[in-house]
């Protein structure tokens, strides 16, 4: 039995969740309507006349405290009369009170009136004694019941009517720009970006409309720089691949003619895939969480030294200027190991764009409790519209991908994770042609 209670019960709760919104809120108004209806009747026919006995009781408790009220009265007589005019409730001295009496005829069927009769004692200011009871009639309302009924019934059939009426109208009302949404989320989700949604009608619909087009919108830019960053990975992989091959073939074919710019070639094409194989793990660890902090305190300003020193020597031979601008050493309590990973990808992008006079600054300097690193350089600067997308992965402000003369193209999307993971800002000051402005500063104990 409970096994087939729960059989019915699961396929009740799955026809519901297969019946469309319109005629699920035309079930809801219909019920609602049709339960308004059964306690209408219920009260104007069943418990008419228990209602009405019980009306006429509190009617007769009333007019028991207003006597007492007013038993001292001079014009009780007069309150008195008021009472049987307009309550019908009769009140006389119970000794010489007898009940006045209606002669109906006697008819099958027919119900006499009943009658409510309490007796209460009052005492006055003197002392006296009053002995006073209080007689209502209760008429018989089969006639009124009748009438109810007859008037319920044409009631029940308006009311049917437009309950049904306004529960199509409401229930398409509701539902159609629901149904609208859904169909442009379907087509959304086949991959076609640029369809639009419009909700109208209700507040929450319109909402989740503009959600959803902002949805689309964002969604359409991931894919954008999803095909640009297969194209520019791709690109990347294959000239490197390329010089190898060629320079091993070369070496297969005249294996005695092998020079050492030869090797070196295929040495710095391999350092270079290796460079952007474990620049892209990094970004892979940094989005997805992996990535953990070893934070510890540390001299930020002599750790910055030292990227610098080796870089120098990486690049003592092609000119480049690097100098470092600082007042005094700073201690941070953060993973020294990814800061000078940001700060070295940083200092690669500065010498890569540093333009014709090869010179890269970096400050730090210190304002309350934050320390700011700044990396700038003189080179061709990035435009205004540009500078919010610079910090994704492999965007580029020349849609020509270009093969960068260091590094890999994913250096500032690295520092934009590594910064947020110490819960620090970044950001960038460029103007095109005067060069650019990078920096990111962190919270110290002095």
């Amino acid at each position: 039995m409970l096994i087939l209670s729960k059989h019915y019960a699961d396929w009740g709760i799955g026809l519901m969740d297969n019946l469309k919104l319109q005629w699920k809120i035309f079930g809801f108004l219909l019920g609602f309507c049709t339960l308004l209806l059964a306690i209408l009747w219920l009260f104007q026919t069943v418990f008419l006349s228990d209602m009405y006995k019980f009306i006429r009781k509190v009617e007769m408790e009333k007019a028991i405290a207003t006597v007492e009220k007013n038993i001292d009265n001079p014009g009780l007589e007069n309150i008195l009369y008021e009472l049987e005019l307009t309550k019908e409730i009769t009140v006389r001295p119970t000794k010489d009170f007898a009940p006045p009496v209606r002669i109906t005829p006697d008819r099958p069927g027919h119900r006499q009136p009943e009658t409510i009769t309490k007796a209460q004692k009052f005492v006055s200011e003197n002392g006296d004694k009053i002995s006073l009871t209080f007689y209502a009639m209760v008429t018989p309302v089969d006639a009124t019941v009748y009438t109810l009924q007859m008037q319920l019934y044409i009631i029940t059939g308006i009311m049917i009517l437009l309950a049904t009426l306004l529960a199509i109208i409401i229930s398409k009302y509701i539902s159609n720009p629901i149904e609208q949404i859904n169909r442009s989320a379907k087509v959304l989700a086949t991959g076609n970006y640029e369809t639009e949604f419009r909700g109208k009608g209700f507040l929450e619909i319109k909402e989740l409309s503009d959600t959803l087009n902002t949805a689309a919108l964002e969604l359409s830019k991931v894919e954008r720089l999803r095909r640009e960053l297969m194209a520019n990975i791709s690109h990347d992989l294959r000239t490197p691949l390329s010089f190898i091959y060629s320079y091993a073939e070369m070496m297969h074919d005249f294996p005695y003619e092998v020079t050492s710019e030869q090797s070196q070639v295929i040495m710095d094409e391999s350092k270079r895939l290796t460079s952007l194989v474990n620049d892209m793990l990094d970004i892979s660890n940094l989005e997805t969480g992996m990535a953990k902090l070893n934070k510890e305190n540390y001299n930020l300003t002599e750790s910055l030294q030292k990227t610098i020193n080796r870089m120098k020597e990486l690049i003592k031979n092609e000119g480049y200027l690097l100098s470092f601008e600082h007042d005094e050493d700073v201690y941070l309590l953060a993973d020294e190991v990814k800061i000078t990973q940001a700060f070295y990808n940083l200092l690669l992008n500065a010498i890569t764009y540093s333009g014709e006079d090869k010179t890269v600054i970096v400050r730090q300097s210190i304002k309350d409790s934050m320390v700011r690193i700044e990396v700038i350089d003189h080179g061709e600067g990035v435009s205004q519209s540009d500078l919010p997308y610079i910090w994704e992965r492999y965007y580029k402000v020349d849609k020509t991908h270009k093969r960068p003369k260091m590094g890999t193209g994913l250096g500032l999307s690295i520092v934009k994770n590594i910064i947020d993971m110490h819960e620090g800002e970044y950001g960038v000051e460029s103007e095109s042609g005067k060069g650019s402005t990078f920096w990111f500063q962190l919270e110290f104990k002095s």
